[in-house]
């Protein structure tokens, strides 16, 4: 089978062919002549997931899936959430993002904090929507070169290691995109 990945981030795309295992061939929006970038201007996770899902399906007639992910720390009441990529400002850089991230949380002891993901999936003129949640902690430091975002600063409920410092067969396991991403293959599956 094959499936457009709404999405032009590299690590995302290696990541999810990563969780995918050669079990749905993806294309990028690069491979389908989608250049431009698509409008996340949802109010929520789900619904960046589902404009980008149906700009692809609209635009271009494929079946496809997108996803968005957001960090929700207690401490912030759920910030920075659908604004993870943009929270430092709108040129998406993710040391900024971790830095004004732990500026926050400097005078905290509620570290707790989860990484969500929500997929789209448009398939056959039909929409489901898949949920991964992955619990962990803020640390008070960034560790770690793996990953990408904020990797280095999230430890995941029951590791001492940040996902950045985790090897990627394990965060691939036990990430929030590959919980999501799981559920997509369950689904995919089961409709075959």
């Amino acid at each position: 089978m094959k499936l457009v990945f709404a999405s032009n981030n590299k690590n995302k795309i290696r990541e999810i062919q990563s969780i995918l295992n050669g079990s749905i061939q993806i294309l990028s929006l690069e491979e389908i002549g989608c250049y431009e970038e698509i409008p996340e201007t949802a109010d929520t996770i789900e619904g960046n997931a589902v404009l980008k899902a149906n700009y692809v399906t609209e635009k271009y007639g494929y079946d496809c899936f997108a996803d968005d992910t957001g960090l929700e720390v207690t401490a912030l009441n759920g910030e920075p959430g659908v604004y993870s990529a943009r929270y430092a400002g709108e040129h998406k850089d993710s040391n900024d993002n971790m830095n004004k991230l732990l500026e926050a949380l400097k005078e905290e002891s509620d570290r707790s904090a989860q990484f969500k993901t929500v997929i789209a999936l448009n398939l056959n003129g039909s929409q489901h929507l898949f949920t991964g949640i992955a619990k962990g902690n803020i640390t008070f430091d960034k560790t770690g070169n793996h990953g990408f975002g904020y990797d280095p600063v999230f430890q995941p409920e029951n590791y001492t290691e940040t996902f950045a410092e985790l090897a990627s067969e394990i965060k691939n396991k036990i990430s929030h995109r590959a919980k999501a991403t799981q559920q997509l293959i369950d689904f995919l599956n089961s409709t075959k």
